[in-house]
Order: C-alpha cells, then structure tokens, then sequence
C-alpha cells in the first residue's frame, strides 16, 4: 500500500486524518480506527466523515461539513448567515462550533432535493478533495492523463470521470473548463502566479494579433502566451520558475496550443535561457513586490539598458528584462504596480525610458483585475525604435480605473490624453495617467436636472414591466413533473448554443421557456463549484416537461422579466452616474442643497 500524495493536502488538514490509495481502495484512517471505500475518491469523503463521526459522538464541526459537503468552510459560513434553517450548534464555542451529524445530512439533503452537480463540477470537487489546495497539481494530474501520461498519479475513480468527460466534450476543450475554474479561483486561494482572466482578457485587448515571436518570462500558467491572437507563424515562448504551473502551459500547448511552442523552467532574472531572443511581443505580469530580484548578481547585466535598477526596484528590472527581449519595432506589455510610475527611487530609469523614445502608451487598468489584491494596474506599453527617427514624441495615457472590470476596454476621448516627452520629464518624472487624464468638466446643472428626469421617466416604466405572476400550483410542485435533460435535447438537434444563450430548433419548445428553466435554483446550484463559481453547462441542465401552450405562458413571464432586469441594470447605471455627478456638484460649488428643505432638527 502506497501513499496518495495530494491527500495529504486535502482539506481534511488535520493531523488525525489521512487517505491512502492502493489504485482501488481508499482507505480512510483516524487515531482509532482503519477503514476501506472501494466506493470511489467521492465517497471517501463521506468515509472520513464516518470514521471522525466514532471518535467525536454525533459532532461535527464547520470544516468537517464542508468536507462532507465537498465545498470550502467559507461557503459553510456562508449558508449559516443566510439559511434560517440551518443547523444551530449543539456545543463547541461561539469561534469553533459543534453541530450535530444527522442535523446537517438531514439539512444536506433537503437543500440538495436529490440533484446533483454537473459532471465537471463534481469532477473539480472531487479533485479539491483529493489534492486540497495544490490544485495546480491536479491539473499536472488531470492533463498528463489526458495527453496519455503513464505516471498512475490520478486515481482510478477520477481517471474514469475525466475520460468520461473527455469524451463528452474533447479533451482540450475539458482541460480548457478546468483551467479557467482554477484561474478563476486562484485569487481566493492567495495565488500570485496566476494571471486573472480579465487580467488576460485586457493583454489580449491592448496586444491585438501579433506574426513572430511572443515571449513572456513570468509565464505562469501560460495564459497571456495563449490569449494572443497569432497566425500560423507565431511563436510562443516562456519561462517559469514555479515547475508546477509551467507544467500545466506545457500540456495546454499540447492538447491545444500551438505547436510552435517553447517553455523553460526558471527564474528570468537571475537565470535567463534564452539570452539572444528577441521577440515581435513580450507580455508579462511579473511577481508582485519582488525586493530580491538578484541585484547584487546582475549589477553590470547588459540588460539594464535604462540604468541598474535600485534593490527595491524589482518591478523596473522586469521592464528592462522583457524590454531587452524586444526587437526592433517590437512591443512589450507589462502589468505593474502604480507605485512603479511614481517612486522616487525608480525615476532615473523612468526617465531614460522617456528619453530614448521608447513609451508608447500606460493604460491605469480598472480595479479587480489582479488576482492577489483589488488595486489598480498599469499596463505599460514599450516599443523599441527602429533607429533614429522613429522615437515615440508623445505618449499615450489612459484611465480606466472608473470602469467595470467586465466592461468595455476600449477608452472614450475624455479618458485619454497624449502627453508630450518634455511634459513628462518633469523632477519627479510621474508616469502615472490619472495625473495627466482630465475629464471633461460637465454642465453640472442642466446634467444634472436632465438625469433626474430621465431617472423619473425610467422609474415608472420599470414598474409597468414588471409582471403580474400570480399564485402557483406550491412550491416544490414542479420537481414532481417528469423531467427531460438539456444534454439529450441538444444530442437530437433540438436546441443549440449561441455563445453563451440556448436557442430551441423544435417548434415543440420555446426558447423563453427553456433559457427561463436554465436559470432555476436547481440548475444554477448543479453547475456551481464548492467557491461558488458558475461555469453555464447545457448538458447536465434539467426542464420539467409541459405542453407548448403551457411553455409559452412561461416563457411570455421570463421573457417579460427578462427586459425587467436588463432595464433595471440599465437604470443602476443611470442611477451611479446621477449620484457620482451629485457628489461632484455639490462638493465643487456647482450645486447646492436645496435651500427650501428643511434641514435634521
């Protein structure tokens, strides 16, 4: 008998418990007791439950819930605050409490009603359960499988889903769903090697399609090198110092990535493998306040082009890094802490950098975009000159930190301003947009009266929009009807996705009616991960079956509601941008109270 490594970084993290695996046999061990599951890594957990529940009398605590639940102790926490029935202690204390066993299966299985999630998020689950929170390590797991690794690491149980799963839906597109769920997550778990898909998503916005080589050195998951639009001549390279993630941008090159593609493992500063490359595009998101980066290594390195970074310069040492990487009339995109564009100790290099011409644009990033913090980030575009004469006069600056993460990148004219080299090179050279983006200032008054007016007008038509929804047939009615699965509706031709909508193909299915059931509480809870995270999946999605008369009624109600929401949303936007323009008047003198308000006694 073997020991299965990833279980000992499972979220059972307590020194009592362990999980050993001898391929088909789990066995589950306590400070008393010995006990074998060949039922599968799945309901191995509901055996470490069984086997705590003899040593701790009926009891179980927050974390053993969310064990046994397969979800995280913060979605435990969660369901306390907002559950009114859930379980109430039975003993422990108020910061460590007791709750009895059969309470919380009972409560489980009520909430539950019986569905259970998709088949990838039971997968995740199952993978959370069996490497805790070394997720990167079950991707390594899930995708040396899948390009048809040997190495037995995966357990039987999970090898048998993922293949299932594979063929479902192809192997990449699989291990492609599995990424973004721990891309997507990586933020709560702490992780800063981990780019954040809006993150990506904006590198992939400001880089547009590149022909050549595309380099990023702080490679990571591979994620920037991938999201760059190439053609068939692109080639995509990298480095990475953690084995693991590079691991993971190894075999996504080798399930779907380009097949012109080189990773190395290491640290670009200190240890750069590819010395001459120059590359039509570097992007890159370096290692957050990095203080030893090597300086006293690397203080006559000819990649410090700019000048020797100073000791707490680590972000400037990334820039003239990927920088020396670039070729004539190349680029390079590099995501940077604000504080790079304005600390004292990082001016001569800044300087330099404006000097030679080789700025071309820093765009501030909107709030939420990095995975380790919720601060802003610039995102710093460079690009070598050719030779003389091709110098950058002017830069571009950019201000987006008052957009919606998920909203539009592309920035309106009072959003960017081209600022001359000599501006710039100021004392203290700030390289920071919001200094240099200045809004247009508004007609406070007549804007203001004309957005309360429309916010009027909006308000009554929202109530009319709503829709009368009289009493149904009880809750819990509609779980009795006979059900037919969406996955087997789509496998018939019956319905088909239009990016991320269902469209009905049968006269003998509404449209409305089937994105309306899309939504129901069971579908939305069977597609959610333990983090609470939604990925839509047609195919695991239930529709209670009725006549077409019948789906229409319920389809004209979600139809209705519908247009509800998007006019709701439409009015929060209008709402946020009257009270941002009140805020503005009133505390610059372009509005005042209103005098004929009595003021708080």
């Amino acid at each position: 008998m073997t020991a299965h490594e990833p279980a000992s970084a499972s979220p059972c993290d307590c020194s009592d418990v362990s999980v050993y695996s001898d391929g088909d046999t789990y066995y589950v061990s306590t400070a008393n007791t010995l006990t074998m599951s060949s039922r599968g890594l799945e309901a191995c957990t509901l055996t470490i439950m069984e086997a705590e529940e003899s040593t701790s009398a009926a009891v179980v605590t927050a974390a053993q819930i969310a064990r046994l639940a397969g979800v995280t102790r913060a979605a435990v926490a969660n369901w306390r605050r907002r559950h009114e029935d859930f379980p109430v202690p039975v003993g422990g204390t108020a910061a460590g409490p007791l709750f009895s066993f059969g309470e919380v299966e009972t409560w489980l299985a009520a909430q539950r009603k019986g569905r259970g999630a998709s088949p990838e998020v039971a997968l995740w689950q199952s993978l959370r359960a069996a490497y805790g929170d070394d997720m990167a390590a079950a991707l390594v797991a899930v995708g040396r499988h899948l390009t048809g690794g040997k190495d037995g690491t995966l357990p039987g149980p999970l090898r048998e889903a993922v293949d299932q799963l594979a063929a479902e839906r192809t192997a990449p597109s699989l291990f492609e769903n599995l990424v973004t769920r721990f891309t997507t997550s990586a933020g709560r778990s702490g992780a800063q090697a981990v780019s954040s898909p809006r993150l990506v998503r904006a590198f992939a916005h400001f880089a547009g399609s590149v022909e050549g080589i595309v380099y990023d050195p702080a490679c990571g998951a591979g994620s920037l090198l991938f999201a760059i639009t190439g053609t068939a001549h692109t080639v995509r390279t990298g480095q990475e110092l953690n084995v693991t993630l590079l691991s993971v941008a190894r075999l996504r090159a080798a399930l779907n990535g380009p097949s012109a593609t080189q990773l190395e493992a290491g640290d670009s500063l200190r240890d750069d493998r590819q010395p001459g490359l120059r590359a039509q595009l570097v992007v890159c998101e370096p290692p957050l306040g990095q203080s030893d980066w090597g300086r006293e290594d690397l203080l006559i390195d000819p990649r410090w082009e700019l000048g020797t970074p100073p000791r707490a310069e680590g972000d400037l040492a990334w820039l003239q890094h990927c920088y020396s990487h670039t070729t004539p009339g190349g680029r390079t995109l590099i995501a940077l802490a604000p504080s790079a564009a304005y600390r004292k100790s990082g001016r001569r290099i800044r300087a330099e950098l404006v000097r030679r011409g080789a700025l071309a644009s820093i765009v501030a990033l909107p709030p939420g975009l990095a995975t380790s913090h919720n601060q802003p980030l610039f995102l710093w575009e460079l690009r070598r000159p050719t030779g003389t004469g091709d110098e950058a006069r002017t830069v571009r600056m950019v201000d987006l930190t008052q957009n919606d993460p998920d909203g539009p990148l592309e920035p309106t004219p009072d959003q960017t301003a081209q600022v001359s080299v000599i501006d710039l090179l100021r004392e203290d050279v700030d390289l920071s947009p919001p200094v240099y983006v200045t809004a247009a200032q508004p007609d406070y008054p007549a804007e203001y009266l004309t957005l309360r007016a429309e916010l009027e007008q909006q308000l009554l038509e929202l109530a009319r929009l709503m829709p009368h929804l009289p009493p149904g047939p009880g809750t819990g009615v509609l779980d009795t009807f006979a059900e037919v699965g969406v996955g087997d509706l789509v496998q018939a031709g019956l319905v088909r996705a239009e990016g991320d909508e269902a469209v009905s193909t049968s006269e003998q299915l509404d449209t409305d009616y089937l994105r309306g059931f899309l939504r129901s509480a069971g579908n939305t809870r069977r597609n959610a991960s333990s983090t609470g995270t939604h990925r839509a999946d047609l195919r695991s999605a239930h529709l209670p079956q009725m006549g077409i008369e019948q789906q229409r009624r319920y389809g004209a109600a979600f139809r209705d509601l519908g247009e509800f929401e998007r006019r709701l949303k439409d009015l929060a936007r209008m709402g946020d941008r009257a009270a941002r323009l009140a805020y503005d008047g009133l505390t610059n003198g372009a509005l005042a109270p209103d005098a004929t308000r009595k003021g708080a006694e």
